[in-house]
């Protein structure tokens, strides 16, 4: 599928040229008080707002480097969160619609990740045998559960290396929330899909056999990207029947399918880099959020290079998508009048053990 910059602003010219004069007003009059931080899924119409692109670590981490007392966030929740973790006690971190939140962060409770450690615990010695590793895809109590039982966090871009160090720690790890980044990870280390079984938290035992959970070597979480299990094998096998010279990239939250049949796999910016570092009049068919894909289309048309989104269906992240510029501006405007406005704080003890685990993974890094 062929692509262009995404803009989906519902309202007539007038209305949104109102708003983008709003935003700049507020922003000016905030000067550096405040950073806007847009995650690469953002939409144009609020991501050409944003002071520091890039995904949520990265970002994050900028913010706090920073002299800026209010931290924006156009993401979703979970970025939010590790932003508060990883500032300043004086920074304060915001949200502009508190709707936004991550459908994969939301499939790990932290009543289910409890729930299944006591399970474990009826086979296994878990504080012993088994490393928790969680995705930074989600909830600061689930960072916190892995900082306290010495686990640690991921990003999409060092999985592997961390799952690496888990197991130099305990002979076991508990990938969580997203199955494809763990399954993907542990592939590239040689572990068989057979000994990476997957954890139903629905299922007593996570629906795996005492036998089946002492004969793994890691447990997958059932957990899934909403956007990126749309991409199919299928897809990819079509578009190179028409461009049997082109290449193909894929985030690793896709299937291990998808991104077997891929030519390179990672993260957002190791997509970015990769197509644009690439020669002129490449093509390439990219697994990942249409908002970045189309951005990083029209970026690299002059080089005559394509960038063709994988599926017949465009799909974005409907929860980051909440974040709209009217959000946006109305966050901005009462920071003008001295109003906080969605202020997402991550209280102690959860904010200390997450930044435990936080900062066990920079370390590694």
């Amino acid at each position: 599928m062929s692509v262009e910059i995404i803009r989906l602003e519902g309202r007539s010219p007038q209305a949104a040229a109102q708003l983008e004069e709003r935003i700049r007003a507020a922003k000016s009059t905030l000067g550096r008080e405040v950073v806007i931080l847009g995650h690469h899924y953002q939409r144009e119409e609020v991501y050409r707002h944003a002071d520091y692109h890039g995904d949520s670590l990265q970002l994050s981490r900028a913010a706090a480097a920073l002299d800026a007392q209010y931290i924006v966030f156009c993401g979703v929740h979970f970025m939010a969160e590790v932003a508060d973790i990883l500032s300043r006690p004086e920074q304060i971190s915001i949200l502009p619609d508190l709707n936004a939140g991550c459908s994969m962060a939301d499939m790990a409770s932290i009543e289910q990740v409890e729930a299944a450690w006591t399970q474990l615990a009826e086979i296994l010695d878990p504080d012993s045998e088994i490393t928790p590793v969680t995705y930074v895809n989600s909830s600061a109590a689930i960072k916190a559960f892995c900082g306290r039982h010495g686990g640690t966090v991921c990003t999409s871009s060092n999985a592997r290396k961390i799952l690496q160090w888990a197991l130099g720690q305990r002979p076991r790890f508990f990938f969580l929330p997203d199955q494809h980044l763990g399954r993907w990870s542990g592939h590239q280390l040689g572990i068989p899909l057979g000994r990476m079984p997957v954890w139903d938290p629905e299922q007593p035992l996570g629906g795996l056999s005492p036998e089946e959970i002492r004969e793994a070597q890691g447990f997958l979480w059932k957990g899934h990207c909403s956007v990126h299990q749309m991409f199919q094998p299928q897809h990819i096998r079509r578009w190179r029947a028409e461009h049997p010279q082109g290449k193909v990239i894929a985030h690793p939250e896709a299937s291990f399918e998808v991104c077997s049949l891929a030519d390179a796999v990672g993260s957002t910016d190791f997509i970015l880099r990769t197509v644009h570092e690439a020669p002129p009049g490449t093509q390439w068919l990219v697994g990942t959020e249409i908002n970045l894909v189309s951005r990083l289309a029209e970026e690299v048309r002059g080089e005559g290079k394509t960038v063709d989104f994988m599926s017949p269906m465009v799909c974005m992240c409907s929860t980051m998508f909440r974040i709209d510029p009217e959000q946006l501006a109305i966050t901005l405007e009462e920071l003008v009048a001295g109003r906080v406005r969605n202020q997402i704080r991550v209280d102690e003890p959860v904010a200390s053990q997450a930044r435990l685990a936080l900062e066990r993974m920079l370390e590694l890094s």
